[in-house]
């Protein structure tokens, strides 16, 4: 039989804030985080907003020395997950995960592009002798992963999933699988991204995927609505602490709900453009399903991908029709984006977070800035402002260029005989 797998705990940084409670406060209030670049000068650019992570001292967090061996996205990552580790009951010298059950599933999609940025500037300069020898485990992807291990002890699996704009779903939904399979007993899942620079930037650019909203920063991001022209660039981290029903039971942890599915697929289409008959996401959210033992009319809320370019969200409305039928004209269904703007590598993690306050408050959040809705998207999006349902199945979406599709199921266990 395998075993049940709940949250624990919630962690996360990004341009709502520093802390899942301020986040969570601005994603129901619709407050957007998005605003103009000062992290580098972007003047020239036709983009110059984002959403950045203000605030944020990373040699605080790990002292003068540890800063300089680790890149941003893995400081971000360290601050979510000390953060999620405290929410989830464990204190140092107290209650903590036993090392050999305890593991890191922290994935990113893209890593230490500044680091590589700065770096190649460099070697441009000085000459290959020069390159820092921080370098490598300052940019290499996995290392946010080996950091976090490192701090917490945990020396089960460490997992990175690299899996562009799905690999904060990914990551939740393996680790979901290691515990079941009983590899271990508590795992740090989610993700991490942190590319907000002129390579990063200037690449999306390239690709025409970024909204150019420039002078309303806050609207800029507005998935399903007829004037969307791009998402919005962010950075942060998401991470959960997963942990088997009954090592959570037994040491008394609050539960903010229990992953009981996880979906993936490909669409096996284009290297950037979704199957425009949603074929990949209908297939990764029936399989989450499937998973979960349920059906589409037990889910109450979908937390869309939603990420405010006109393919992606035509596409997962098709994909959401396809799989719930009639019963998709009473979900709610909303993106996070709207407010947080894209955090690639690391939406799935944060959307996980967002998903499990959704369960243990009851409210669903906004979509802002929906003021003229595509007719090609016809759901329920919770315009308007935040809404309580008290829902008792929530489904999360995630997909990533490539093709890559991830979906996870989370239920309430609010009343329920544990």
């Amino acid at each position: 039989m395998r075993r049940r797998v709940v949250i624990t705990g919630l962690g996360t940084v990004n341009p709502c804030g520093l802390d899942t409670a301020s986040t969570w406060g601005a994603v129901l209030a619709g407050r957007s985080g998005i605003g103009p670049i000062t992290s580098f000068d972007a003047s020239d650019l036709p983009v110059r907003i984002a959403g950045e992570v203000r605030g944020f001292d990373g040699a605080a967090l790990l002292g003068a020395r540890e800063v300089l061996r680790v890149g941003r996205y893995a400081q971000l990552a360290v601050a979510a997950c000390d953060e999620a580790l405290r929410d989830a009951g464990f204190e140092r010298g107290g209650r903590w995960p036993e090392a050999e059950r305890f593991g890191v599933y922290v994935g990113t999609g893209i890593g230490g592009i500044p680091e590589i940025y700065e770096q190649s500037g460099v070697v441009h300069r000085e000459g290959a002798r020069s390159v820092s020898a921080f370098f490598i485990p300052r940019s290499l992807n996995n290392l946010a992963g080996g950091a976090l291990a490192i701090r917490y002890n945990a020396q089960g699996p460490s997992v990175c999933i690299a899996t562009a704009c799905a690999t904060g779903n990914h990551s939740i939904g393996e680790g979901m699988r290691a515990i079941r399979d009983g590899a271990a007993d508590v795992l740090l899942a989610g993700g991490t991204e942190a590319v907000i620079g002129p390579l990063g930037l200037g690449g999306f650019l390239a690709m025409r995927a970024l909204s150019k909203r420039n002078d309303d920063p806050a609207g800029a991001s507005r998935p399903f609505d007829s004037g969307r022209d791009g998402f919005v660039m962010s950075e942060g981290a998401g991470v959960v602490v997963l942990e088997a029903l009954e090592h959570a039971v037994t040491r008394g942890a609050r539960i903010y709900g229990e992953l009981i599915g996880y979906g993936a697929s490909t669409d096996a289409h284009h290297i950037t453009a979704p199957a425009p008959d949603g074929r990949g996401a209908r297939r990764c959210m029936l399989e989450a399903l499937r998973d979960a033992g349920i059906t589409p009319d037990d889910v109450d809320y979908i937390n869309a991908h939603g990420t405010s370019t006109p393919l992606n969200d035509r596409t997962e409305t098709v994909a959401i029709h396809a799989v719930f039928g009639e019963h998709a004209r009473r979900l709610l269904v909303s993106s996070t984006k709207s407010v947080t703007g894209h955090l690639l590598g690391a939406a799935g993690g944060l959307e996980a977070v967002l998903v499990a306050k959704t369960l243990q408050t009851g409210w669903v959040p906004p979509t802002i800035n929906l003021t003229e809705p595509d007719p090609a998207c016809d759901l329920d999006y919770v315009a308007g402002g935040a809404r309580e349902t008290q829902p008792r199945v929530a489904l999360s979406n995630a997909f990533g260029f490539g093709g890559t599709n991830a979906t996870i199921v989370v239920r309430s266990l609010a009343g329920a005989d544990l």
